[in-house]
């Protein structure tokens, strides 16, 4: 693999988009079923500012896959695959029965945006947005019952530090003779 290919791949991954922008229903991928669910339905006047999806092979402390926030110019569909680079992490602590753990999210941008192109690292995103950003996600588990914490904003080379960390390839099944 070329040295060109090899930084490509470390920087551009697929996103398995499970909330659209805009919704208020907030959908899961159920591995199990291999189907997507809804998963709960947000109050009035809260609704998922971009597409929100997870990393694929990945696995956080939550143990669910990798969180993403992906931004791009209109919204996907749940299921729907998109090329990405990750341009940052908002990093947090989230509590729940007393029990602390990470929950960061990982920050987006779809490989072929046009409104959000030159956006390479959280530093490019509008200071008012990252922060708005971090309130929906603190009103989000508040009415959860979860308390969230942000930790901070970080760029890109983090969030790739915490994708290496959590990646969990599959295993080829051995395929049966006929």
């Amino acid at each position: 693999m070329s040295k060109k290919a090899a930084t490509r791949k470390l920087q551009e991954i697929d996103i398995v988009v499970e909330t659209p922008r805009g919704q208020r229903n907030k959908f899961k991928f159920e591995p199990k079923s291999g189907r997507f669910q809804l998963g709960k339905v947000l109050p009035a006047g809260l609704s998922f500012p971009y597409d929100f999806g997870f990393v694929p092979e990945t696995k956080a402390e939550d143990g669910d896959p990798l969180d993403v926030l992906l931004l791009m110019d209109e919204p996907a569909f749940p299921g729907c695959i998109v090329e990405a680079r990750v341009v940052g992490v908002i990093e947090a602590e989230q509590e729940e029965d007393g029990e602390t753990i990470r929950n960061d999210r990982l920050i987006a941008v779809a490989t072929d945006a046009r409104d959000y192109a030159d956006i390479r690292t959280a530093s490019d995103i509008n200071h008012n947005l990252l922060h708005e950003l971090a309130q929906f996600f603190i009103s989000y588990n508040q009415t959860q019952g979860r308390i969230f914490r942000l930790l901070g904003t970080k760029g890109p080379r983090q969030a790739r530090k915490i994708i290496k960390a959590a990646y969990r390839p599959r295993r080829k099944r051995k395929r049966q003779p006929n």
